[in-house]
C-alpha cells in the first residue's frame, strides 16, 4: 500500500485518528455531535437542523454520541466526523488509503454502510476494515495472548493464538466506563443529575481522572477509610469548577472497583477479571498456560491506578502454579490505533484491502 495510511479508530467516547508510522494518533477528539436549528429554516424537523462536531455550549442539551456500546446508532453523525478527519488530512497531504477499526459486534449491514460512506460519499481510494481487538494484540507485540479491552461502552475479552481469534473464549460485557460515569453522576448530584449539564460533566470527568483508583482489596480499603477522622485525607477533598469544596465518599473514589466487583454496584454479569479467567478456561487445555502468561489489558479504564496490579494478582492466584503475566504498555489507551499503524505496513494484509474499483464491481448496482 501507500507509504502512509490514515487510521481512524472510532470508539464510543473518543475518536483517534492520524497517519500511520507515528507513535500515537495526531488527533483525539470526543465522539460527539450536536444538532442545532438552521437560522434560515428554524424548526425541530430533520430537514431544518444542522449537524456539527462537539458540544454547543449555548445548547448543551442537543449533543449525542453516534456510537454507543460499540454500535453505530447515528450514521449521519459518524459520516460528519469522518468527513472532518479526512478533510483535515487532505488539506496537508495527498489522498491516502484509510484503515477503519471496527468492533467485533458489527453486523454485515454495518460493514456495508461503512464502505458506502467511505467510497461513495468521502471518495477514499482504498479501505481496510480492521478488528479492534486484533489491532490491540499487535500493538502489544504479541501474536498469542488474551486482549482485555475496557473502554467507554464495552468491556471485551478475546484470546488469540498465532494471530487468530479463539472464538470459544470471546466475551463481551456491557458495563464499562460510561457505567462508572453514571454512578458518579448519581452519587454526586443525586436527583439533580443531568448528563447534559456541562458543570456536572466537567465535575465527573475531573473526579474520574484525578481521584479514582482501584483498591487491591475493597474491604481493607474501606476499613482504612473508616479509621480516618473526617478531613484527615486531603486526597478525598475535591473542588468543584465553581470553587466549592466537596468531600468525596470512599466509594466515589473507589468507583473503578466496579470492574472487579460489579455486584457491589448492582450490575449484572461476571467481573472483568472473572471474564478473563473464563475466557482462558474456555480454550484448549494445552494453550491455557501460554494465554495466562500473555494478558494484554487496553482501553481507558485500564489506566486507573491499581487496575493492572489488581488484574495480575487475581490471574496469578487463579492460575497458580502457572505463571501469569500482564503486558501493560503506557499507551494502552491508544492500543487499537497503534496496532492498526503496524498493520498498515504489513504486506501480509495486502489481500484484505478493498479498492474503490473493487467496491464498484462488487457492491454497487
Amino acid at each position: 500500500m501507500s507509504g502512509r495510511t490514515i487510521i481512524i479508530d472510532h470508539g464510543s467516547a473518543f475518536l483517534k485518528a492520524g497517519l500511520s508510522g507515528w507513535n500515537e494518533p495526531q488527533l483525539v477528539l470526543p465522539s460527539v455531535v450536536n444538532y442545532i436549528p438552521c437560522r434560515e429554516n428554524p424548526g425541530p424537523s430533520y430537514a431544518r437542523r444542522r449537524v456539527s462536531l462537539g458540544i454547543d455550549i449555548c445548547r448543551p442539551d442537543t449533543f449525542s454520541y453516534p456510537v454507543q456500546r460499540g454500535r453505530v446508532i447515528n450514521w449521519e453523525g459518524v459520516e460528519h466526523i469522518w468527513s472532518f478527519i479526512l478533510e483535515k488530512h487532505r488539506l496537508e497531504h495527498e489522498d491516502f488509503p484509510v484503515i477503519i477499526t471496527e468492533s467485533p459486534l458489527k453486523e454485515p449491514v454495518d460493514r456495508q454502510k461503512t464502505l458506502e460512506i467511505l467510497f461513495e460519499l468521502l471518495n477514499v481510494p482504498s479501505v481496510l476494515l480492521a478488528d479492534q481487538l486484533e489491532m490491540s494484540l499487535y500493538s502489544s507485540g504479541l501474536l498469542t495472548g488474551v486482549v482485555v479491552d475496557s473502554g467507554c461502552g464495552l468491556t471485551r475479552v478475546q484470546p488469540f493464538h498465532l494471530g487468530r481469534p479463539l472464538r470459544p473464549g470471546a466475551t463481551t460485557l456491557e458495563f464499562a466506563g460510561q457505567d462508572l460515569s453514571v454512578y458518579l453522576f448519581k452519587s454526586l448530584f443525586k436527583e439533580d443529575y443531568n448528563r447534559h449539564n456541562l458543570f456536572q460533566l466537567d465535575t465527573v470527568a475531573s473526579t474520574q481522572m484525578r481521584k479514582c483508583y482501584v483498591p487491591q482489596n475493597l474491604g481493607d480499603e474501606l476499613d482504612f477509610y473508616q479509621s480516618l477522622p473526617d478531613g484527615a485525607d486531603e486526597r478525598n477533598s475535591y473542588h468543584l469548577p465553581d470553587g466549592t469544596a466537596v468531600e468525596l465518599t470512599p466509594m466515589q473514589r473507589l468507583a473503578p472497583e466496579m470492574f472487579f466487583s460489579p455486584q457491589v454496584f448492582a450490575l449484572q454479569g461476571p467481573s472483568l477479571a472473572q471474564a478473563a479467567m473464563d475466557s482462558i478456561e474456555a480454550c484448549e487445555a494445552s494453550l491455557r498456560p501460554l494465554l495466562a502468561s500473555h494478558v494484554a489489558p487496553c482501553g481507558g479504564n485500564t489506566l486507573y491506578p491499581g487496575f493492572t496490579m489488581r488484574l495480575y494478582q487475581l490471574l496469578a492466584s487463579h492460575f497458580f502454579p502457572t505463571k501469569a503475566s500482564v503486558f501493560a504498555g503506557s499507551n494502552r489507551h491508544f492500543s487499537v490505533w497503534l496496532g492498526a499503524s503496524v498493520v498498515a505496513h504489513l504486506s501480509t494484509y495486502k489481500s484484505e484491502w478493498l479498492t474503490k474499483e473493487e467496491y464498484d464491481e462488487r457492491f454497487r448496482l
